[in-house]
């Protein structure tokens, strides 16, 4: 069989890199003998165990496959056919799931600008307009992204407040947290503090982001929400027979928290590669980064001809915008060679264009 080439480093997304050694060492134990199938094991068992030790033992988890099947889920669980979400413009759940919750849920999903990526909560307001009016979808769940698309951090407060809105306005809300543990970190703050204490409704926590093989887990607290949880996740196609597998990862990540190390760990070099970055001519960086994720203006050839080496493209071609992201795997050799070939690239390439 040939040899599989791999890119000296990725990037381009955290999804690129691969599995954390103590989830994979996890998975090799999980593989040993039979277990009952659908989640009547003992590694499902331990790890709901662990996340209702962290986020509250009122805590329904559901564990899913991926991302947009986590949203999807937990929206399926929480709207009526009738009802709508509400988020940013950018979020994941609007221009990234291939219109996932219009067609499984049947819900709309109503978008509002956010520069940053962080919705504010003083542009909910206007939703209420039409409340109680039969020609219009009704708002029901409020959704935000942590880390957000544009690699930015709600803190503590900002979620609260949203969360204090839609509560006071019969809605709920709902944390994509496919970079929780980025956003986590990067607060200083444990990954429950942004659930069940910040006043979070739903949350697709994120596990493959993290360093797993795959899998997410949905989150609830509500007990009618709870209820419909397990049927929501069968109907969405998002129950796995072989559910040990998800569940020993997501105990793999929560024992001794390695979450938090690993995340740490990528915000780090994420901040590594701004500072070497930061002072190169033809390269504007967007913000400071504030988890994992940097976005720099350059010349868009410039990305392209790196894309030949590393697993990198272009965010925005319109404004020559690039996003890198740094994982758990990134190594500080690998950040400094990869800023060194950018800033000679954009030397060869010409300033930033936009």
């Amino acid at each position: 069989m040939p040899a599989i080439e791999t890119a000296p480093a990725g990037f381009g997304s955290d999804n690129q890199a691969g599995v954390l050694p103590e989830v994979m060492a996890a998975l090799a134990v999980a593989n040993r003998g039979a277990a009952r199938a659908y989640g009547a094991d003992p590694w499902t068992a331990e790890a709901i165990a662990k996340l209702r030790a962290r986020f509250g033992e009122e805590t329904e988890v559901a564990f899913v496959f991926g991302g947009t099947g986590a949203n999807v889920v937990a929206l399926l669980a929480a709207l009526a056919p009738h009802e709508a979400v509400v988020c940013a413009d950018c979020a994941h759940l609007a221009v990234d799931e291939c219109g996932a919750p219009e067609r499984t849920v049947g819900c709309q999903v109503l978008t509002l600008p956010a520069p940053d990526g962080k919705l504010p909560v003083e542009r909910l307001g206007p939703l209420l307009a039409h409340r109680g009016d039969v020609h219009r979808a009704q708002p029901r769940v409020v959704s935000i992204s942590q880390s957000t698309e544009w690699g930015t951090v709600y803190r503590v407060e900002e979620v609260r407040a949203l969360a204090d809105f839609a509560h006071a306005h019969g809605m709920l809300l709902h944390v994509d947290g496919a970079r929780l543990a980025n956003a986590a970190a990067s607060s200083g703050l444990p990954l429950e503090a942004f659930g069940r204490a910040a006043g979070v409704d739903l949350l697709s926590l994120g596990g493959t982001k993290a360093g797993l093989l795959f899998g997410e887990a949905v989150l609830v607290w509500d007990p009618a929400i709870a209820a419909r949880l397990p049927f929501a996740r069968k109907q969405a196609t998002q129950l796995a027979s072989k559910q040990r597998f998800v569940a020993a990862q997501f105990s793999a990540l929560l024992d001794g928290d390695l979450w938090l190390r690993s995340a740490a760990h990528a915000n780090r070099m994420c901040g590594r590669l701004a500072a070497a970055l930061g002072d190169a001519a033809g390269i504007e960086l967007e913000r400071p980064p504030e988890a994992n994720a940097l976005f720099a203006r350059l010349s868009s050839p410039a990305v392209r001809a790196l894309s030949e080496r590393y697993l990198i493209g272009l965010w925005d071609e319109q404004r020559s915008l690039a996003r890198f992201m740094t994982s758990w795997a990134t190594t500080a050799m690998e950040v400094d060679a990869f800023a060194a070939a950018l800033r000679a690239e954009v030397g060869h390439g010409g300033a930033a264009t936009g």
